[in-house]
């Protein structure tokens, strides 16, 4: 799908796939005129105003949905959060039908979550010409904004992302995260993307291309600059011939012990929610290597960058009509 106007401006982000080093490394400048320690007060800007988001999420989020929308209030919008468990999707409308009458209610940017990976591409290809339509996370095919916000992080912490050697571990197979991820860091020039997981959780042979496979977390992240983290979602424990809980934590959790197999330097990351002694353990997520609260802020910086960008990129449409 074309997520760009015809003048090259940013007009739906349902995927990071097919952007440009470009136009991904203005949205992360972007990005980072947002970010502000904690404890100072939040960026506030009035280049929404007028404007209305609607987030519709059809699995339970807090982290994405919440900044998604104070982004959007903190740019000046009008947000209509749409409880989908209590909407008319249970009495069978579609999720076309939904935003079709939420636009009637002139909503200018949608931002969806669905466990069908195909549902945001397909609602961007059927709103109106002014409306914009933005993923927050969708089956375990894409989570751009995530993608961007964990590529900001490693910036923040190493200066550039070409070069590096990025290890992404535990449960690849199922993961959305992952997948931005690898596409964010290939496409601004990490050198060395390391898929690290048991053999049940590893994904298809043509996905990740060019990326190490390894089966071992001690050889998977030895000498990486950034150690990526998944959520094991307990439920794939039954369903795979992976261990349980305990077991997994000995075999593939990271400890501080495991993480100095990686740079001395090394940041850790995990999108989060995280099932502590499960995938990582408490020391290390909350250690001097630990950027997983970094993460969590940038998340707001970067979905301001992102609706400010499209809303800007359809005002300037506008004015050339």
């Amino acid at each position: 799908m074309e997520q760009l106007r015809t003048d090259g401006s940013l007009r739906h982000l349902v995927t990071l796939e097919g952007l440009s080093r470009s136009l991904l490394e203005q949205l992360l400048e972007r990005s980072q005129q947002f970010v502000r320690p904690l404890g100072e007060k939040p960026p506030q800007r009035r280049s929404l105003d007028g404007v209305t988001v609607a987030t519709l999420f059809t699995e339970p989020s807090t982290r994405t949905r919440v900044s998604f929308e104070l982004a959007a209030q903190r740019l000046g919008a009008k947000v209509a959060s749409v409880e989908m468990q209590l909407s008319s999707r249970l009495k069978g409308e579609s999720m076309l039908d939904t935003v079709r009458t939420l636009e009637s209610l002139h909503v200018d940017v949608f931002v969806l979550r669905d466990p069908q990976a195909e549902v945001p591409d397909f609602v961007a290809r059927n709103v109106l010409p002014h409306v914009s339509v933005l993923s927050g996370g969708a089956g375990s095919d894409a989570h751009p904004t995530q993608g961007l916000l964990d590529a900001l992080t490693v910036l923040q912490h190493k200066q550039r992302i070409a070069g590096l050697s990025i290890a992404i571990v535990g449960d690849i197979r199922h993961s959305r995260v992952a997948r931005s991820a690898w596409r964010v860091f290939s496409t601004l020039g990490a050198v060395d993307i390391r898929i690290v997981a048991p053999a049940a959780l590893q994904p298809d042979a043509d996905e990740f291309a060019d990326c190490h496979r390894s089966l071992s977390i001690d050889t998977g992240i030895a000498g990486c600059d950034v150690v990526m983290m998944l959520r094991i979602q307990k439920e794939r424990i039954a369903e795979t011939a992976i261990p349980d809980s305990a077991q997994y934590f000995a075999e593939w959790g990271l400890t501080a012990e495991r993480l100095r197999r990686a740079k001395p330097d090394a940041i850790v990351m995990h999108p989060q929610p995280m099932n502590r002694e499960v995938e990582i353990a408490s020391d290390v997520a909350d250690g001097p290597q630990s950027a997983i609260r970094d993460q969590v802020s940038n998340g707001v910086a970067v979905r301001m960058a992102v609706l400010e960008a499209v809303i800007e990129g359809r005002a300037l449409a506008a004015s050339t009509t």
